[in-house]
């Protein structure tokens, strides 16, 4: 099946994820101390942010008219929405950033393939790639596998200096999650947080 629009989608017709219990163990959990590659060729240590650091995992975005990775993407619960997804924590960006939390797209993708995407939508922060897995493994992060592919479950997870404060899991519909996110941080505003002022990367 070609992906013609990656935006333009029928909620009403893709099925839910459900909760399976797979992020449960997750909160209160210390960020392991690993670096991922960024898409501005930077190693991103997230265990050494200060402040909040928003995190949303994704399976795989896919690329307008090429063919999808398998025909029945769509009916995969927590599949589909990734483009929209992203899309949403672009526009929101700003004022996460207002309310002191840095962003963060995470997948099992290439860099070079997240960075088409990042150019594509003209995203304002960085994506991280873990292709071998390192960081998802150490975390015990939901996946799948498709067609023979592994793949993360869509989750959000937001890091407070070091530390997992909240996740989001299961996300849908994924185009709205980013207003989500926002309304936590808000919930949290008051909180004495050192704000997002830059991250730890090396060249």
């Amino acid at each position: 099946m070609t992906q013609s629009n990656l935006l333009d989608v029928d909620w009403s017709k893709i099925p839910a994820p459900t909760d399976d219990g797979a992020a449960a163990h997750l909160v209160g959990m210390t960020i392991p101390a690993l670096s991922l590659l960024a898409t501005d060729d930077t190693s991103v240590m997230l265990s050494a942010l200060s402040g909040r650091t928003v995190v949303f995992a994704y399976p795989r975005t896919g690329e307008p008219g090429k063919i999808s990775l398998v025909d029945d993407w769509d009916m995969i619960p927590g599949a589909r929405g990734c483009t929209p997804e992203s899309c949403g924590f672009r526009d929101w960006h700003g004022e996460m950033r207002r309310l002191g939390a840095e962003v963060f797209g995470l997948s099992a993708q290439t860099s070079d393939y997240q960075r088409e995407v990042r150019d594509r939508l003209q995203l304002p922060f960085e994506l991280l790639s873990d292709e071998v897995f390192a960081f998802i493994d150490a975390l015990s992060l939901p996946t799948f596998t498709v067609d023979s592919m592994r793949l993360l479950r869509r989750l959000t997870l937001v890091c407070l200096s070091g530390m997992i404060e909240h996740v989001f899991y299961p996300i849908f519909p994924p185009d709205r999650h980013a207003e989500e996110v926002v309304a936590f941080l808000k919930s949290r505003k008051n909180e004495a947080v050192i704000p997002a002022a830059g991250r730890v990367s090396v060249k």
